[in-house]
């Protein structure tokens, strides 16, 4: 049986701990009427997650991560059938024992668009940025309002402002240099947020590892996943994770990205201060993994990373 789990450490504990998992997810499977069905686990992601015979996936949810299972589960029943790029399918959700959750869901087609990006030739790379540009647009294009009761945050400014008041320590936290940790305050006082755009239903994490494509059928996306942090917000929110994780600071493919989106690029300050106030923020991280700026400010790393050449 799974423990009651209220931290983040003791949740890695758990998550690392199969011979505890794999039990409670097969009980669960046999509640749901899978019994005796398959299941393997994804390597992958900050929760465990398994796959259920060919069709389904099973997502387990700690009890201090209530909202979050309640949110996904919401959403897929928003969105399905609503977007040009598939989204699962909710079969089932609901309270498990000690605290934890569940969403059981279909699972899509095709292979983790992040392990196989190299592989991709690049033209069908930039088709496959477009796809998932008219993708974004098509859930930002959603009436936003009858979900912020189940996404939040309920005002957009003041969540803006409790970012911005807890921004160094956040990047502290995750181990971040002191010349770059020294530049923050001023470079978010120099840079106004814009007030006046329409909130949108955000994803908030639309990256390559949250997207699905099929290699033999011409590298066509076919799904997008993980809508447990999803937000109503500015729509340049979203192209924090577009930017760094999708295109990856190709301004090539950002400009594509643009394009089929249907919008004129957001200006890259802007961008650089919506990557120090998102939620998941990590800008040590960002430093290593993507390409490094000439000079070491962040108005250079803004136009590295946010910029949409030719």
């Amino acid at each position: 049986m799974l423990p009651s789990v209220d931290t983040n450490d003791e949740l890695e504990e758990v998550v690392g701990d199969e011979a505890l998992l794999r039990p409670a997810a097969q009980d669960l499977c046999g509640q749901l009427g899978l019994a005796g069905a398959r299941i393997v686990r994804f390597p992958e992601g900050s929760l465990p997650v398994y796959a259920v015979g060919d069709a389904l996936v099973l997502k387990l949810y700690p009890g201090f991560e209530a909202a979050e299972a309640v949110r996904e589960a919401r959403m897929l029943s928003v969105l399905w059938g609503k977007l040009p790029i598939p989204t699962p399918r909710l079969h089932a959700a609901d309270q498990y024992k000690n605290g934890w959750r569940y969403v059981l869901m279909s699972r899509l087609p095709g292979e983790d668009l992040n392990e196989v990006w190299p592989r991709i030739p690049r033209a069908d790379q930039e088709r496959i940025i477009v796809e998932a540009a008219e993708g974004l647009a098509a859930l930002h294009a959603l009436d936003a309002a009858p979900v912020v009761p189940i996404t939040g945050p309920p005002d957009w400014g003041r969540f803006m402002a409790g970012q911005r008041a807890g921004a160094v320590e956040q990047q502290l936290s995750g181990g971040l240099a002191a010349p770059w940790l020294e530049q923050i305050p001023d470079f978010l006082r120099a840079v106004p947020l814009p007030t006046h755009r329409r909130p949108v239903l955000l994803h908030t994490e639309f990256m390559r590892e949250h997207l699905t494509v099929d290699p033999h059928d011409g590298w066509r996306l076919t799904g997008l996943f993980d809508f447990e942090p999803a937000m109503v917000g500015d729509p340049a929110y979203d192209f924090v994770s577009v930017a760094l994780f999708l295109t990856r600071a190709d301004p090539r493919l950002l400009k594509l990205f643009y394009e089929a989106y249907g919008h004129p690029p957001f200006d890259h300050r802007e961008l650089m201060a919506y990557t120090l106030l998102h939620v998941y923020s990590d800008l040590n991280w960002y430093l290593r993994s993507l390409p490094p700026p000439p000079r070491q400010d962040l108005d250079s790393l803004a136009e590295t990373w946010f910029g949409a050449g030719g």
